[in-house]
């Protein structure tokens, strides 16, 4: 597929909506500094792949790639680490994984899904392996980490073409971006919860993820 191309004018636009989508009043503070907003959590989740789209606003975002869905098994693909080595995603087996899979940590309602993993798991990190997955580099995602003063969540970058969400039917085709889901694979690489985000400017429900995942355990 290539490096990531994006449409100069529909790409910045894209990321600047979805700052400011779901955006609401202030909820609570986290002991990292983070203020939750009242963002909307979907209900019902979106199907993978060719065929489906998300809906943004006024627009239907289409989705590339063939669809996965629960119960099939985590697909090979490659990811980038902070180290720029790559990591075989389906070589994390052997624990149990929540893999948050946002647009871009540049958002508000990205920025609050990777607080929530981290911040709200009510002690899972101690027993399961929290990830994120994103479209930005791994430069990026290394500051983003470092200034939110997360540790508890890897980090991964599918900056190198979107491997992960074209392999995985989350690949938003237009802007090259993925689209937002959460999965919870349990120590054999089969996935055993998914959402898609119908709108991409809502939650995925965290909460129903962490009852999947330690369901698992």
């Amino acid at each position: 597929m290539g490096n990531v191309r994006q449409d100069p004018l529909v790409f910045p636009s894209l990321i600047l909506l979805l700052g400011l989508s779901g955006c609401a009043s202030l909820n609570t503070q986290a002991d990292s500094g983070f203020s939750y907003q009242s963002i909307s959590v979907a209900k019902g989740t979106a199907a993978a792949g060719a065929g489906s789209t998300i809906a943004f606003r006024e627009s239907s975002l289409a989705l590339a790639g063939p669809g996965i869905s629960t119960g099939e098994a985590l697909r090979s693909v490659k990811l980038a680490k902070g180290d720029l080595s790559l990591q075989d995603i389906t070589e994390t087996k052997g624990n149990v994984r929540i893999i948050s899979v946002v647009p871009s940590l540049d958002t508000n309602v990205c920025e609050q899904q990777t607080h929530y993993l981290s911040e709200k798991n009510n002690g899972l990190d101690a027993k399961v392996e929290l990830y994120t997955i994103s479209v930005d580099t791994p430069f990026a995602q290394d500051r983003f980490a470092k200034e939110a003063k997360i540790d508890n969540v890897t980090f991964f970058s599918d900056y190198r073409g979107g491997a992960f969400g074209r392999t995985h039917g989350l690949l938003l085709d237009g802007p090259r971006l993925l689209a937002r889901a959460v999965m919870v694979v349990d120590t054999n690489n089969i996935i055993r919860y998914l959402q898609i985000t119908p709108n991409l400017a809502n939650m995925p429900d965290m909460e129903a993820a962490f009852a999947a995942a330690r369901a698992l355990l």
